[in-house]
This record gives structure tokens, sequence and C-alpha cells, in this order.
């Protein structure tokens, strides 16, 4: 399948649009004597500190061709920002260095894009700015030629909570316009759990994509022979890489493992995702009912299924 000319021209109107409002067109870059290409050039030797690069490493680290670099080093050695040196390993490669004046520019540099992504942000609403970096941290995901992704699930850790509070919370306020009040749910069950931690039949995972997290799980005691299901959740930057599956089946792997004959959770109908996955995994729908809870007027399911 192919893209169409419509999402074709989508990408690239907004590549006219963030190339105008970060002024990647302009010969003044952010207010300086130079464009984008030498900036972005000082901004790499500035990042590598004392591990200076060649120009060739820095052509492969931006996707510049080698002559586009050469340009712009010339231009920032002839205005004083940096020097050649000699590699001290291979006499013929030249590493290159900021002077004191590059330095500071370099860094003054930072703090105006700093300064001018900072202002627009203060624009948006706290909502809206988490969705913004979600959309634009899964923008460089899908467009990215790194491959596949590495997905790890691990044990929940002392800190991770923290993190399930606050991210879960917000995926709720926002998806969902719910209200403070399914925090304090959030907070209550897990400062429980933290309480009767260390537990043979109780734990949390977290799933991580590529080193950063992205969702979690528990499974709780409900009672001796019943196992319950709590709090999933994937991060809407993660979703379509089977996460919340995997998450369900450590449950199932170890609510089985540790003796449970039964697992059941709650959810409401309005998390048609999560339900998708619980009936792919063999749960059945027990009782629903409607209620008024996190400012919403909602529908309550219990799911369960035997082990």
């Amino acid at each position: 399948m192919y893209a169409s000319l419509d999402q074709v021209e989508a990408v690239r109107q907004f590549n006219r649009f963030y190339t105008a409002f970060v002024g990647a067109l302009s010969d003044r870059f952010l207010g300086t004597d130079y464009g984008l290409t030498p900036m972005r050039v000082l901004y790499q030797i500035g990042i590598a500190g004392e591990a200076a690069p060649t120009a060739a490493e820095i052509a492969r680290a931006v996707g510049l061709d080698k002559a586009q670099v050469s340009r712009a080093v010339a231009d920032l050695e002839k205005g004083g920002l940096l020097d050649r040196r000699p590699d001290p390993d291979h006499a013929k490669r030249l590493r290159l260095f900021l002077t004191g004046k590059g330095h500071a520019l370099y860094l003054d540099n930072v703090q105006a894009q700093q300064d001018q992504i900072g202002a627009y942000l203060d624009t948006l609403r706290d909502g809206e700015r988490e969705r913004l970096v979600e959309v634009l941290t899964e923008a460089e995901r899908l467009l990215s030629d790194r491959g596949a992704p590495e997905i790890t699930l691990r044990r929940i850790r002392p800190g991770d909570m923290g993190w399930v509070i606050a991210q879960q919370t917000r995926l709720y306020v926002r998806e969902y316009g719910w209200n403070g009040d399914y925090e304090t749910l959030v907070l209550k069950i897990l400062s429980d759990f933290a309480a009767r931690q260390p537990a043979l039949r109780e734990t949390g995972w977290l799933a991580e994509v590529d080193g950063q997290p992205a969702g979690a799980v528990f499974v709780m005691e409900k009672t001796p022979e019943i196992a319950q299901l709590r709090l999933l959740h994937v991060e809407a930057h993660a979703r379509g890489l089977g996460l919340g599956g995997k998450l369900v089946d450590q449950c199932l792997t170890f609510s089985t493992a540790v003796g449970y004959r039964r697992i059941e959770l709650w959810t409401n109908d309005v998390l048609t995702a999560a339900r998708k996955i619980y009936q792919s995994r063999g749960f059945e729908l027990m009782e629903e009912s409607h209620h008024m809870s996190f400012g919403a007027n909602l529908k309550g399911q219990t799911w369960g299924r035997d082990l």
C-alpha cells in the first residue's frame, strides 16, 4: 500500500511549517551571524566536549554531506569560533575544538533555543504540552531507521510507582476527561500495595521501550484463590507495539505460577483497547453497572477467567 498524495502533502506542509517555526531557513539563526548548518556544526562540537569530533564524524552524525560541513567549519574558523588540531593518534586527521568565543556562542545558542521553545510551550495547557511531546516522540520513532524498538518487561522497583501514578493519571485526564479523583484512587491502590511488599503472590511490571518507561500492570491478591489484575496502561507513544498484551500475559503466567486458580479485573467500558486485550486472552464479562466516578458517567465492568 502506497501513501496517498494527501498524506504526502500533509508531511510536506508540516516540513514547511516547522522550518519556518524554528527559523531554519534564515541566514542569521536565532540572531547569530550564521545560518542553521554552521550552528548545527557548532552544536555538535560543543556537545562532544573533550571528545573532539572530525568534520567527517559530524557529517555522519547530522546527515550532511562533507562539502556542507567543510564550508561550515571554514566559516566558523574564520569567525574565530573553532580550532583544528591534529589527532594525536593520526597526524593527518584534524579534530575540531571550540575556542572560548565559540564555546560562549554555543552556550548562548542553546539557551536561545530553550527560551524559544519554552515560550511556545508556555502558551499551551498542561495536557496540550504532554500531548505534543508524545506526538513528536512517536513521529521520531515512526520516521527513524533504527529498526524495531527494544521492548523489555521488568519487575517494579522503588521509584517506579510514582511514574505510574503520574503518567496514568495524565493519560486518563487527557484522553477521557477524568478528574483528580482517579489519581486519589491510584494513590490508595499503590500505597496499600507498597505497604505489603515484599509479597510472594503480588507484584508489578514496568514495560520499557528503548530503555524508557512505556506502560505498567500489577497483580494483587483478591482472595487466596483469586488474583486481581490492576492498573494496566500503555503510554500513547508506545501503542501498536503489543505492550498491553505482553503485560497481561505476564500477569497470567505469574498468577498461575504462584497458585491462584482464577484472575479477575475491574475496568470501565470506555477503555476499549484494554477490553480487547482481555477478551483475546480468554477473559469473560462477569457483570457491569453504571457509576459516577472521576467526574464522568461510566459503566464499570468486571471480567475474569480461570487459570
